[in-house]
């Protein structure tokens, strides 16, 4: 680390923003904001865990949005302005040594789309900003030998995407981007309540359900919840309660897609990495890796062994700050 500088590590995700330093996550919130919907300047109301809270909650006269969609940047004002915002609680409104910082983006974006992140975090910040592919920064925050000619996988399964991507001698081989997540499983619990029940929920309640009582798999215990919905047909609120097993049979399609990303990312990996694989395992991380069950099935269906790494939520930005230091190494694979 430079003489007076930080080394700070943004993963920019879909659900959330987290920010490392060192060893540990510094600063954790909702990449959401709220804004008034009548405005011709953007503004921003809330920001993160307050926005968040909102959701659902308010007049028609306030939007609460996701500026990051599907892993990119679909509201670039709004994306800056909360990075402004949170980079800012971590290093005060006056820096005179500005930190150094590597932002994830996901592999396999158009370099527009790589460059709206690139801009985002440089106007929030005015420092040089350097850029990393999240399946590395994972490989890097899990203690992946990917610095050796032997193949290491990693999945990571974040709310608006997921990838899957073998890497060695510091480099991606082979990879894939599928532009769904963890997103993707709530709004398959919606369409099952409503198809099912008749009833309507919002994508807070969805997530706490998978959350809660959700598995990829049946499970030992069958768990339930009980929950409250709006029905359909009179618009009045009416209870009803869902079982782990039925969100098993909500959740099997988008799953299915991503068992099939990674799959194509398999059967174009070589051979002797492959074989490599095997031995290792595939190391899962993000947080619609932690769905109970998910590395079994996906041991089932791949028949490559899987496993949860012991940091899902935080390897992406803990990983960010490793790539920092070996920088020098990396940047002969780093196109950006």
């Amino acid at each position: 680390m430079a003489l007076f500088s930080r080394d700070l590590g943004i993963d920019l995700g879909t659900m959330f923003v987290r920010i490392a330093e060192g060893d540990h996550i510094v600063l954790q919130e909702p990449t959401m904001v709220a804004v008034p919907v009548e405005s011709d300047i953007p503004m921003l109301i809330e920001v993160g865990e307050a926005a968040r809270a909102m959701l659902g909650r308010v007049s028609e006269s306030i939007e609460v949005i996701r500026p990051m969609q599907n892993g990119v940047v679909a509201y670039f004002e709004y994306t800056r302005g909360l990075l402004d915002l949170l980079i800012r609680k971590i290093i005060g409104p006056m820096q005179i040594f500005k930190p150094r910082i590597m932002v994830t983006f996901p592999y396999g974006i158009t370099s527009v789309e790589k460059r709206a992140v690139h801009e985002a975090v440089l106007q929030a910040i005015k420092t040089e900003v350097l850029m990393v592919p999240q399946p590395l920064a994972a490989a890097l925050g899990v203690d992946l030998p990917i610095g050796t000619p032997s193949g290491n996988m990693v999945v990571c399964i974040g709310g608006g995407c997921s990838q899957a991507a073998v890497l060695a001698m510091h480099d991606i081989v082979s990879g894939e981007t599928l532009r769904k997540g963890g997103l993707a499983l709530d709004d398959a619990i919606v369409t099952y309540v409503r198809r099912k029940y008749g009833l309507i929920i919002g994508q807070p309640t969805a997530e706490r359900v998978k959350l809660q009582i959700g598995a990829a798999v049946p499970q030992d215990e069958e768990m339930s919840m009980d929950l409250q919905g709006q029905d359909q047909v009179t618009g009045l609120p009416r209870s009803f309660t869902l079982t782990t097993s039925e969100i098993v049979d909500a959740v099997e399609d988008p799953l299915d897609d991503l068992f099939e990303t990674v799959r194509r990312v398999l059967e174009k990996t070589p051979p002797e990495l492959a074989s490599d694989i095997i031995d290792r395992g595939v190391a899962l991380c993000g947080g619609g890796a932690l769905l109970r069950g998910l590395d079994k099935m996906m041991t089932q269906k791949l028949g490559v062994p899987a496993y949860l790494v012991d940091n899902p939520l935080s390897c992406v930005a803990e990983g960010a700050v490793r790539a920092l230091e070996l920088y020098p190494i990396l940047k002969r694979n780093l196109q950006y």
